[in-house]
C-alpha cells in the first residue's frame, strides 16, 4: 500500500541542477514577483475587445490560474488600437481572435486545465507546458494499466513456451513480482519519483531480472532430472547458477548506477530505482524463490507438459556458415552507426503532439491564427531606466522577437514607478528587479530557438553582466540541453568502465570484456543510428537513458553465451564449442530477448508520453539487435580471435585438439 502514498513529479524543470541559470532565475522570480512566467495560452475566436476583457476576468478567477496577460497589459486600449504598434497588437488580438497567456501553478495542472476547457468549450483552443503536464498526469495511470494488461499475458506465453511446466511461469512472476512491489513500496522513503520512473522502472525491472529466476529454476530442473532430491537439487542449482546470476545482476546493477551520476536528475531518479530493483530481485531469486519452489515443487511435477518448442539442433552449424558475412557487415556498419548516432536531431521536451489529439489540434489552431508564439522573461536589476530603454530597443530590433513588454516602453521611462498605483507597476517592478516580457515567433525548442536565447542572453549580459536572468519554457529546455549533453559522456564512460570491470573479474580475461562490450555497444550504436537515417527527431532523454539501459540489460545475453562457450572450449575445439554453445543457449537468449523486446514495444505502443514512448521503442529495437549481434557476430569473433583470447585469459585451459 505504501506505493500509493508516493507522489509523482511530472515537471521536468524540477530535475535540472540547482546551479542551472534557469533554475536560479525561477527562484529569483518567485522571491521578487507574485506573477510567474506564463506556461499556458488560450485562443478565443470571434470576440470583441470588451468580450475578451470579460473573458480575461473569468480566466483569472479559476483556481490555480495567475498572471493572465492580454492586449490591455501591452497598450492603452482606451485609445484606438489602430494607433498602437501593429506587431504588438497582433501578438494578442488578430482578426477578432484573442490570445491570452497565463500561469498555472504546479500541482494544479489537471484541475485548472479541466476548468479552462469547461470555460472555452470545444471551438476555442488551449496549449502550453502546463497542459502537456496535465495530459501526461491524466494518461499515466491508464497507460500503465494498459501496458501491464498487454505485457503480462505476453510474458506468460513466452515463459510457458520456454518451460516444461504450466506452473513454473507463475513461480517466475511471483518471485520477481514480489521484488517489484517491494521496490515500489520503498519509494515511500524517497517521497517522490519522476513520471519516467513510474512508467518505466517497474516494467524494466521485471523484464531485466526475470532471467535470474529462469537461470535458477532451469538448473533446479536439470539436477532433479539427474535423480537428486528436491533439497539437494536446489542446493546444487543455487551453487551452479549463482555465478551466472551474480554476473548478470552485477553488470545491470553497475550499469544502472551510472545513471545516478547524471546532473539532470530524472536519470538519477530512474537509475536509483532500477539499482534498488535489481538488488531486490537478486535477493528475491536467491532467498524467496528457492523457499517457494521447495514448498510447492509437487505442483511443478503435477503440471509438467511436453516441450512446446522442439530442441534447437543444428542451429550452431547454420549460424557458423554466416561467420564471414556477419563480421564484414558489422565492421562496415560500426563506424557509420557510431557517427550517425551522434548526429541525431534531438528534442529535449515533450515534443510535438499529434493533431489527432485535442492538444495537438488546439496547437495547430493557435499557430494558424497567430503563428508560433513563445514567451520569455528577462529579469534585470532595477533602477537604471536609461540602460533599460537601450536594452528594450535592442531586443525589439532582433529577428524573431514579435514584441517586448517592459515598464519603459509600456508606461514611461521618465515617470518614477513610485508615483503610480501598484496595480500598474507590479507586473514590471519588484523591490530589486525589473521584468521584461518577450514574445517570439519561434518553436518552443530547436536550433533557431536556442540561437535566439543565446543572442538575448548575450545582449542582456552586455548591459547587466551576470545579474541578468532569462527564464521560460524555452530557456529551461536550453539549459536542459546543455546539462544532458554533459551527462552523456560521463554516463556512457561510467557504464562501459564498470561493466568492463565486472566482466574482467567474471572471466579473468582482458579480451573477453573487449569482445562482449564491442558486441553489445555495436548494437547500441546501430539502434541509436536508426532515427538519423529515418530523418526523425529523437527525444534526448530517451537517447541518453537507453544508451546505458540497453548496454546494461542486454550484456547478459553475451555473458550467458560466453560462459557456456568458455566451458565447452575446455573440452573441444573452438568451432565445435561454438556450435554446441549455440545449440544449448540460443533458446534461453531468445526467451530473454523476446521478453525485453516485448516490454519495449508495448511501452512504445501504449504511452502517449514522447519520452516514455522513445525509451520503449529504442529498448524494443535494441533488445532485438543485441540478440542478433550475440547470435551471429559474437560467435564469429570468438572463433576468429580464439588464439588471442586464449593467451589473454588466465588459466584458459583450452582444448588443444584441432
Amino acid at each position: 500500500m505504501a506505493q500509493f502514498a508516493v507522489s509523482v513529479n511530472y515537471n521536468m524543470v524540477d530535475y535540472l541542477p540547482e546551479d542551472a541559470r534557469s533554475t536560479q532565475a525561477m527562484e529569483l522570480m518567485e522571491q521578487e514577483f507574485e506573477g510567474t512566467v506564463p506556461n499556458t495560452s488560450v485562443m478565443m475566436k470571434d470576440v470583441s475587445i470588451q468580450e475578451a476583457l470579460a473573458f480575461k476576468e473569468k480566466l483569472a478567477a479559476i483556481d490555480g490560474v495567475s498572471g493572465v496577460m492580454w492586449l490591455d497589459d501591452a497598450i492603452d486600449i482606451k485609445t484606438p488600437i489602430e494607433m498602437a504598434d501593429g506587431d504588438t497588437v497582433e501578438s494578442y488580438y488578430k482578426d477578432n481572435n484573442a490570445l491570452f497567456s497565463f500561469h498555472i501553478a504546479s500541482g494544479k495542472e489537471v484541475e485548472a486545465t479541466n476548468a479552462v476547457y469547461e470555460l472555452i468549450g470545444d471551438e476555442d483552443a488551449m496549449a502550453g507546458e502546463a497542459l502537456n503536464t496535465a495530459t501526461q498526469q491524466k494518461m499515466a495511470v491508464s497507460e500503465t494499466m494498459a501496458a501491464a494488461a498487454l505485457l503480462v499475458p505476453i510474458i506468460i506465453i513466452i515463459l510457458v513456451i520456454s518451460t516444461n511446466s504450466w506452473i513454473e511461469p507463475v513461480f517466475f512472476l511471483t518471485a520477481i513480482g514480489v521484488s517489484v512491489l517491494i521496490n515500489l513500496g520503498t519509494n515511500i522513503f524517497i517521497g517522490e519519483i519522476s513520471f519516467i520512473t513510474q512508467s518505466v522502472a517497474p516494467i524494466l525491472q521485471l523484464a531485466v531480472s526475470l532471467d535470474y529466476a529462469i537461470f535458477l529454476l532451469h538448473s533446479f530442473s536439470d539436477y532433479r532430472g539427474k535423480g537428486l532430491g528436491p533439497k539437494e537439487a536446489m542446493h546444487q542449482a543455487m551453487k551452479r547458477s549463482f555465478p551466472a546470476i551474480a554476473a548478470s545482476a552485477s553488470t545491470t546493477f553497475f550499469g544502472f548506477i551510472a545513471l545516478t551520476f547524471m546532473n539532470f536528475e530524472i536519470g538519477a531518479d530512474l537509475g536509483f530505482n532500477l539499482v534498488k530493483g535489481i538488488l531486490l530481485s537478486f535477493i528475491s531469486v536467491m532467498v524467496f524463490l528457492p523457499a517457494l519452489t521447495l514448498m510447492f515443487y509437487k505442483w511443478i511435477d503435477k503440471t509438467e507438459h511436453k516441450p512446446i518448442i522442439p530442441a534447437f539442433k543444428g542451429v550452431g552449424r547454420r549460424v557458423m556458415k554466416c561467420k564471414i558475412p556477419s563480421l564484414i557487415l558489422v565492421f562496415l556498419l560500426i563506424v557509420p552507426a557510431f557517427l550517425a548516432q551522434g548526429q541525431n536531431n534531438f528534442t529535449y521536451g515533450f515534443g510535438e503532439q499529434p493533431e489527432s489529439t485535442r492538444v495537438g489540434s488546439d496547437i495547430a489552431k493557435i499557430n494558424e491564427e497567430f503563428g508560433k508564439n513563445t514567451q520569455m522573461v528577462l529579469l534585470v536589476p532595477k533602477g537604471e531606466p536609461a540602460k533599460e530603454v537601450e536594452l528594450v530597443h535592442d531586443l525589439e530590433g532582433m529577428d524573431r522577437v514579435k514584441s517586448v513588454l517592459a515598464y519603459v516602453n509600456t508606461v514611461s521611462p521618465v515617470i518614477p514607478p513610485e508615483y503610480l498605483d501598484e496595480s500598474v507597476t507590479e507586473q514590471f517592478y519588484s523591490e530589486h528587479y525589473s521584468r521584461i516580457i518577450l514574445q517570439t515567433d519561434t518553436e518552443v525548442e530547436g536550433d533557431v530557438t536556442f540561437g535566439l536565447i543565446e543572442d538575448i542572453q548575450k545582449t542582456a549580459a552586455s548591459y547587466y553582466g551576470d545579474e541578468a536572468y532569462a527564464l521560460g519554457e524555452s530557456v529551461t529546455l536550453y539549459d536542459m540541453k546543455k546539462t544532458v549533453q554533459k551527462d552523456n559522456t560521463v554516463v556512457n564512460m561510467l557504464t562501459v568502465i564498470t561493466i568492463a570491470i565486472v566482466l574482467l573479474v567474471t572471466f579473468k580475461s582482458i579480451s573477453y570484456p573487449v569482445v562482449l562490450l564491442l558486441t553489445i555497444q555495436s548494437a547500441v550504436w546501430i539502434n541509436l543510428a536508426v532515427p538519423y537515417f529515418q530523418n526523425a527527431s529523437l527525444v534526448y532523454i530517451g537517447y541518453l537513458i537507453i544508451s546505458t539501459v540497453q548496454l546494461a540489460a542486454t550484456v547478459d545475453y553475451a555473458i550467458l553465451l560466453t560462459e557456456a562457450y568458455k566451458e565447452n572450449r575446455k573440452a573441444m575445439p573452438a568451432r565445435l564449442a561454438i556450435k554446441q554453445t549455440l545449440d544449448e543457449k540460443i533458446f534461453s537468449i531468445a526467451v530473454s530477448a523476446s521478453i525485453l523486446s516485448s516490454v519495449g514495444f508495448i511501452l512504445s505502443a501504449t504511452s502517449s508520453n514522447p519520452i516514455v514512448g522513445a525509451i520503449g521503442l529504442l529498448l524494443g529495437r535494441g533488445a532485438l539487435l543485441a540478440f542478433i549481434m550475440v547470435v551471429f557476430f559474437l560467435p564469429a569473433i570468438l572463433l576468429v580471435f580464439d588464439k588471442v583470447i586464449e593467451k589473454t585469459t588466465w588459466k584458459a585451459n583450452y582444448n588443444k585438439e584441432k
